[in-house]
């Protein structure tokens, strides 16, 4: 089983390592070399990755098995929410993990950890977008409780795509 861990700014380079590696994992199949490129090199350069670890309204947390990080969560609230969704909202911007570690129980402890950081902050809902093609996070997340309540474009390079919001109120 996983345990939790909260990153911090030592774990830069491991978290710009799990973050490429994890998205590739996902969607390298679905998109172009280059777009999928360009948005890596966008999205987890080591500056905004740094950036972001300091943002005090963002938080970022390893999945750990064995010593090793399996997966991470990466949680919003107030003015880090990437939409805005107010103050009684907490955003799950990004729950990946390493395809060997799929299926086992390490999302469902990562989304604890949102649920749990939710609770104690007293918010009234979480959301999250997530591709409309990926069906297996989508599956998982409706099994965790959310629906869909919205959409918005997201671009892989010059590719429009369509993220579905989905919600879960607490």
């Amino acid at each position: 089983m996983a345990t939790i861990r909260k990153c911090t700014a030592d774990d830069l380079q491991q978290l710009q390592d799990i973050s490429i590696l994890t998205y590739k994992e996902t969607f390298d199949e679905h998109n172009s070399e280059e777009n999928m490129n360009a948005y890596l090199e966008a999205a987890y350069n080591l500056p905004k990755l740094e950036k972001e670890l300091a943002t005090p309204s963002s938080h970022f947390y390893f999945a750990m098995v064995d010593n090793e990080a399996a997966g991470y969560l990466k949680i919003n609230t107030d003015e880090a929410q990437t939409e805005p969704m107010g103050d009684q909202a907490l955003e799950v911007e990004r729950i990946y993990i390493k395809k060997k570690f799929q299926k086992n129980g390490t999302g469902k402890v990562l989304m604890n950890q949102a649920f749990e950081m939710a609770e104690r902050l007293g918010k009234e809902k979480i959301w999250l977008g997530v591709w409309e093609h990926n069906d297996n996070a989508r599956a998982f997340y409706e099994k965790k409780g959310f629906v869909e309540t919205g959409s918005h474009s997201f671009f892989m390079g010059d590719d429009e795509q369509t993220d579905l919001i989905l919600t879960k109120t607490l």
